[in-house]
């Protein structure tokens, strides 16, 4: 499958692009989780969006990039998700490694540090990842901190 990748700032989102990215989030981090929490917040308005799209034009996967000093002292990719439709595929794994480029080329050099759910944690320490923090709870979800330099 041949994934077509932008990054959009918010102002620069479509309203059909922003309402299928929120839609996707919404789907995957509040119904499927059962995790009723403000997935929508101000770091929206200052975040790149990064889109992934299949061949037919569906957003099928999604990561929320943010520059030093917003989420963290350092970059962070938050909010990574792949569509129920397009799971089986590993697109977890190109979705990031996507991201990790994308980030790369935003904010050269810096450190990227992530919220993690904890039984992610082999996945991300895949990509580089370390953990540097004990386990906590963020809307009963055992997270922890990982931290790429």
């Amino acid at each position: 499958m041949k994934i077509s990748w932008q990054t959009h700032s918010f102002d620069n989102l479509k309203t059909a692009e922003l309402f299928e990215l929120l839609m996707l989030r919404q789907t995957v981090f509040i119904v499927e989780q059962q995790c009723p929490y403000p997935d929508i917040d101000e770091l929206d308005l200052v975040a790149m969006h990064f889109c992934g799209r299949n061949d037919d034009g569906q957003l099928i996967a999604y990561a929320r990039l943010l520059k030093p000093g917003l989420s963290y002292q350092q970059a962070s990719i938050g909010r990574v998700v792949v569509s129920p439709s397009a799971r089986g595929l590993k697109l977890g794994r190109t979705l990031m490694q996507a991201a990790l480029l994308e980030m790369e080329k935003l904010y050269p050099e810096q450190a990227i540090k992530i919220g993690a759910q904890q039984h992610l944690e082999r996945f991300y320490n895949q990509l580089g990842f370390e953990t540097i923090s004990a386990m906590y709870l963020e809307d009963d979800i055992p997270h922890i901190h990982m931290l790429r330099s």
